[in-house]
């Protein structure tokens, strides 16, 4: 093997700036990488090993340790990706000559079919909401807006007033990797933004907070936890007895897209999806739908009546 070009310190911080500017990765998601590769450089050490040094068996060892310590297959799986990563930019940089992380596999994970709701379920969450109190049109507008648009928490918490074009009935979203994309947005949840507006132009509105459209009662923009915390007490209130959060509603959007007859590669372009793998999950959701169909009304699934 080569002689490394970069000492392990100087390293990390190359990774970092490409995770950064080459990549385009947002903060959490850098740091989230940077976590998994220093979750391996603690291991190799305790080997005596640098990243440089370690072979695919070290890998498969460090692979093992992970579900050794009771972390579960799907955080495992996103730990290799983040390893898999840091070391095809070391072979990028020349800093190592092959990749050890070609042959590494990931545990299996299964696929996981998410719970989604049915509009009157949305319904009556935002019939839970109680519009005497100032957050009412807010909340009613989070809910609808994360329906309608099926966006990220994320991509809602950072929503701009800039981003909203009533008129042409779009929204300009910022996504992972901070792409671009265009979001239709219907006249109900526009409708319900625009009581949400009324109230907020009462507010004393902090510094540098006006231009996002979800504030708190303090005048700024609400984080992802205040979301989770609003999706969840409505949905309680509403006597929904599943698991929602507001990815909930994110898969709602796509699922009511699909059996609606939406194309799939429409719905991976408004959720953006870099891959249409990931958008495929919902293929199987409207699978489980058209079964309960073919179970229903084809002639050889039907009981026959007793005479």
């Amino acid at each position: 093997m080569d002689t490394p070009k970069k000492s392990p310190p100087n390293i990390m911080a190359s990774y970092k700036r490409y995770l950064k500017l080459q990549c385009n990765f947002s903060p959490n998601t850098v740091e989230a990488y940077l976590s998994d590769v220093s979750k391996l450089m603690s291991y190799l050490a305790a080997e005596g090993l640098t990243a440089t040094e370690a072979r695919l068996p070290h890998l498969q060892h460090f692979a093992a340790s992970l579900h050794d310590l009771g972390i579960g297959a799907a955080s495992q799986c996103r730990i290799l990706s983040g390893v898999r990563s840091f070391y095809r930019f070391l072979q990028m940089e020349g800093v190592v000559a092959d990749d050890p992380t070609e042959l590494l596999e990931s545990p299996q994970t299964g696929r996981h079919l998410p719970d989604v709701l049915s509009t009157e379920e949305i319904d009556r969450m935002e019939a839970a909401v109680d519009l005497s109190k100032w957050e009412g049109h807010r909340n009613r507008a989070i809910i609808e807006v994360l329906f309608s648009c099926g966006l990220r928490v994320s991509e809602l918490t950072g929503l701009r007033l800039s981003d909203i074009y009533p008129t042409e009935g779009y929204l300009r979203i910022l996504g992972k990797g901070r792409k671009e994309r265009l979001v239709p947005i219907s006249a109900s949840a526009l409708a319900e933004m625009d009581l949400w507006f009324a109230v907020r132009r009462q507010m004393n509105i902090q510094r540098g907070e006006e231009d996002y459209v979800f504030l708190n009662r303090r005048g700024s923009h609400l984080t992802r936890t205040m979301i989770l915390i609003i999706v969840k007490q409505l949905a309680l209130e509403a006597g929904i007895r599943k698991t929602v959060s507001p990815h909930t509603l994110r898969h709602s959007f796509a699922t009511a897209l699909l059996e609606g007859g939406a194309d799939l590669r429409a719905i991976q372009a408004m959720l953006g999806h870099e891959s249409i793998g990931t958008t495929e999950i919902y293929t199987h959701i409207d699978t489980s739908t058209l079964r309960r169909e073919i179970l229903n009304h084809h002639p050889r699934n039907i009981r026959q009546t007793e005479t």
